[in-house]
């Protein structure tokens, strides 16, 4: 049941890694199918993930949490995406989505601008010079509209747990060297591991169920989820929402029983 996340820069190879590696250990290869899944359960289209994580951000989003919504809702596609297991996710942000699950194998694949320039001159027929400011504006981008949704730096070999430089490796070496490391006993799934995906899983379907309704959607709330109990905790300035938040809490499957901690405002923010 592991899961190998593969994060790699436009034009290093990783694509063709990832979907050689899936071959090799005979697991499904995703991609955009997350988008696919979160667009699906959650009514968003397809087109609105892809322009919020690859396109040039508004200067108004710092001042509201427009973000939230496509943040949490693909954790929860991705959740379910990987629900099974054995799988090769090559898309946007897996490190970010999965977090803290043993069996997760977080891999991040990078190579010089010199080896990135001939792949984009090989399949666009751009000149150098303009294949290098294609680049550099798409990784200035991603870097960018990263940072504003999930508050990281994708390319932090610190959140990884292997690093490979696409330009020494055909896909064939590389797949390799992933299969052997994902195949280790310390990427295995344990009962440990699995309680803590489906605690994520648990958390990230009540976070999306609360985001996706009318009543709901501009709480700001923090969930947790252990073993089924589901723990919500913020600030409500209208006290009756409490019963229903608890409501679609406990619509959603996995969960078992809801308790919650909610506070009023502060006095000041009430009468300023």
């Amino acid at each position: 049941m592991s899961v190998v996340t593969i994060a790699h820069a436009a034009y290093s190879g990783g694509s063709a890694i990832a979907e050689k590696l899936a071959s090799v250990v005979n697991y499904r290869s995703v991609d955009r199918e997350v988008l696919i899944e979160a667009s699906k359960r959650y009514g968003i289209p397809e087109a609105k993930y892809t322009e919020v994580l690859e396109t040039q951000g508004h200067w108004w989003e710092r001042w509201r949490e427009s973000l939230r919504l496509y943040r949490i809702t693909l954790q929860a596609a991705m959740c379910e995406v990987a629900q099974d297991g054995d799988l090769v996710y090559h898309g946007r942000a897996g490190q970010q989505l999965l977090p803290g699950i043993r069996h997760v194998l977080k891999v991040l694949i990078v190579a010089p601008m010199d080896f990135r320039i001939e792949l984009v001159r090989a399949q666009q027929g751009m000149d150098v010079e303009s294949a290098r400011q294609y680049l550099r504006e798409l990784d200035r981008v991603r870097g960018r509209r990263f940072r504003a949704v999930f508050n990281d730096d994708w390319q932090d070999p610190v959140g990884y747990d292997l690093v490979l430089n696409g330009a020494r490796f055909t896909p064939e070496a590389g797949a390799a060297l992933i299969a052997d490391m994902v195949r280790r006993p310390e990427f295995q799934p344990t009962s440990e591991s699995l309680k803590a995906f489906a605690d994520l899983t648990t958390t990230a379907r009540v976070q999306a169920a609360l985001i996706t309704s009318s009543k709901t959607r501009n709480v700001v709330l923090n969930v947790k989820s252990d073993g089924g109990r589901v723990s919500i905790s913020g600030i409500l300035a209208d006290p009756d929402l409490e019963k229903e938040i608890v409501k679609i809490a406990q619509g959603v499957p996995g969960v078992a029983e809801v308790e919650t901690d909610i506070e009023p405002p502060p006095i000041e923010y009430m009468h300023p």
